[in-house]
């Protein structure tokens, strides 16, 4: 590779019913995707939107993959028709840009795509349009992912997914900076529009941050494809 010039590759992910995931899993496999992680997570959303796009408060699964966009564009439109993406107790699909990955994975990521739709998997960076969606993430303490809702709900969220995980690190680090994290966290997952992202960080920010109960962090990612969310 050249200049700013490098192979679009997407992180794609499928949070539904643990049936609709298996079934995710199966059309992975099918199109030959050599990595798959699966999670197991919980939804936040008020009834209503459960109602409207499956992502109520019952058990979800987390289906992630990496792989080439044009072959994640495909991997979309596929799990939309097949799954039904959109429709009362489905759920949702959506791809975040990779800026890079270990070498031999790269090489698998690669291997799923023909050479003229790896040329024009090519493109510069910087050119990228601004997505419609962003992908939110806040890390609290356990016990915690409620508060982070009732803060995000009102400037414009919709629903989240919950799952819980460990946090693994450097304790004199976090020592030398003050923070002192208890070691079982959960991570929210919220989608929310571009104008309401903002507003949504900073509300989870006051009332979840690294100074409060729940010691949370928050970031967002660029998301450029979704399905189930029309």
């Amino acid at each position: 590779m050249t200049g700013s010039k490098k192979p679009a590759f997407r992180m794609l992910l499928l949070i539904a019913t643990p049936k609709l995931v298996n079934k995710g899993v199966e059309l992975f496999k099918e199109g030959d995707v050599p990595i798959q992680h699966v999670f197991h997570a919980q939804g936040t959303a008020s009834s209503e939107i459960m109602d409207m796009l499956g992502l109520g408060g019952v058990e979800k699964n987390v289906l992630m993959s990496m792989m080439p966009k044009p072959f994640a564009d495909k991997m979309l439109k596929s799990l939309q028709k097949k799954l039904h993406l959109g429709m009362p107790n489905s759920g949702i699909a959506f791809t975040i840009p990779m800026s890079s990955g270990s070498a031999q994975m790269v090489k698998m990521i690669e291997a799923l795509q023909t050479g003229e739709e790896q040329k024009l998997s090519e493109r510069d960076e910087t050119e990228m349009a601004e997505s419609e969606f962003s992908m939110i993430m806040a890390i609290v303490n356990q016990g915690f992912s409620e508060e982070v809702m009732d803060a995000a709900k009102p400037v414009g969220a919709t629903g989240g997914t919950v799952f819980h995980s460990r946090r693994v690190g450097n304790e004199e680090k976090l020592k030398f900076w003050g923070i002192s994290v208890q070691p079982e966290r959960e991570v929210v997952l919220i989608l929310a529009k571009k104008e309401d992202k903002l507003n949504i960080m900073q509300a989870i920010g006051r009332k979840c941050g690294v100074n409060s109960k729940a010691q949370g962090i928050v970031l967002s990612l660029p998301v450029d494809g979704t399905a189930g969310m029309d």
